[in-house]
């Protein structure tokens, strides 16, 4: 199993960038390696396709004809430029914006696709502020990193919003932390408010998308389109540890353990208790039969970490294939409270309660692995499962 720290589906009530751990440091941090002895260039087949944040808050000829229409200029009369651009962008008007996770886009792809995850609409929010003139201001807000997986690969996530200023809409359920500040956020006000946030440059920014490109590549095992843009992640932003171990797991994946290790080595000289590149390092260790380092590293971060990411709900799997419901259900359960907002918690607890012919609680966790998911592709099979539950038809599942 692999823990691999980049953007991940979940429900629309959040923005979803990589892990930045390091925005929570207190001492001063060692310079990292320089990144060229990181790289492995001859390795790699080039990129199949352009690699690089060139164009990436870019408005395209639609997004200017829009930014500049009648109908736009009359929201920025009516409420002022911040409130203007948010109700045109985000209210269900013309454009009909949706939150969909499979692909982080640029600015001009986001608009003509009227769909993104968090980050792409974070970046497409930020370039027609631009236009208008309009200061940014990027945070790392500081909640619990949350989890999904791809396969093997096993995806942690952060919060991020931004900041243009003035009163803000509940309709997008802001905050307002100042009379003359807007935070465009999609935790529910309440629940934003308590979290502590760090402000991030734009630089960070381009890092988390190109990090982000860089995992959606090796989800689909595009294993050399991977690489390069995890480089220019790295390369872009040196002090973005997300990037380097993004980059170290790749090439785990492509079996040089000794880089992969070089690479973990130099992030934990900048985070040593960084839970991801350590579960990470104990497998390279192991692979290059440092038994006593990794069985070390492995003990260390048991103590950080007792119970990892999805580590109730692997065990959950093992009691439903001992036919154990009820244990499963409590174990589904656990993950569900810790992660309330991953839709496949909700589908597994949704079976163990048909198991023990639990018929309304399973229609109820069903619909919120519906609610929950983050794909149009998994909305549609929760969709599909939930009326087989309703009809009465027998539900054919299995772990992936």
């Amino acid at each position: 199993m692999k823990f691999l720290a980049t953007i991940t589906p979940r429900l629309a009530a959040v923005l979803l960038v990589p892990l930045l751990l390091s925005a929570c440091a207190a001492v001063q941090l060692p310079a990292p390696m320089p990144s060229t002895e990181l790289f492995a260039d001859a390795k790699f087949k080039p990129a199949s396709e352009p690699v690089g944040a060139a164009g990436l808050f870019d408005l395209s000829p639609a997004m200017r004809q829009y930014v500049h229409s009648p109908a736009f200029a009359a929201h920025v009369r009516s409420k002022g430029a911040q409130h203007g651009l948010v109700d045109a962008l985000y209210q269900k008007g013309e454009l009909k914006l949706e939150y969909e996770s499979s692909k982080t886009r640029t600015a001009a792809e986001t608009f003509e696709a009227r769909a993104g995850n968090c980050l792409s609409l974070v970046i497409m929010t930020a370039a027609f502020a631009r236009e208008l003139g309009l200061p940014v201001q990027y945070q790392n807000v500081m909640v619990e990193q949350t989890w999904s997986r791809s396969g093997n690969l096993y995806f942690g996530s952060n919060h991020v919003n931004l900041t243009l200023g003035e009163k803000l809409t509940e309709f997008l359920r802001t905050y307002q932390t100042s009379s003359t500040t807007l935070t465009i956020d999609f935790l529910r006000p309440k629940e934003a408010e308590r979290f502590h946030t760090h402000p991030l440059e734009e630089q960070d920014i381009v890092a988390m998308y190109m990090n982000n490109r860089a995992a959606e590549a090796l989800a689909q095992d595009r294993i050399d389109d991977a690489y390069w843009w995890a480089r220019e992640a790295v390369r872009t932003n040196p002090r973005y540890i997300t990037g380097y171990n993004t980059l170290a797991v790749i090439y785990q994946r492509r079996g040089d353990n000794a880089l992969a290790e070089r690479v973990f080595v130099t992030a934990l000289q900048r985070e040593p208790e960084n839970t991801v590149v350590m579960h990470n390092m104990i497998q390279v260790l192991a692979s290059l039969g440092k038994d006593g380092e990794s069985k070390a590293l492995k003990a260390r971060l048991a103590a950080i970490e007792p119970f990892p990411p999805f580590y109730y709900f692997n065990q959950g799997i093992k009691a439903m294939e001992k036919a154990d419901y009820e244990l499963a259900r409590t174990l589904f359960a656990k993950e569900v409270k810790r992660a309330p907002f991953y839709h496949e918690f909700h589908f597994w607890l949704a079976i163990a309660h048909w198991r023990l012919g639990e018929g309304k609680r399973a229609q109820d966790e069903l619909k919120l692995a519906m609610d929950t998911s983050t794909t149009s592709s998994s909305t549609q099979r929760y969709s599909a499962k939930l009326s087989q539950l309703r009809s009465g038809a027998t539900i054919r599942v299995r772990a992936h």
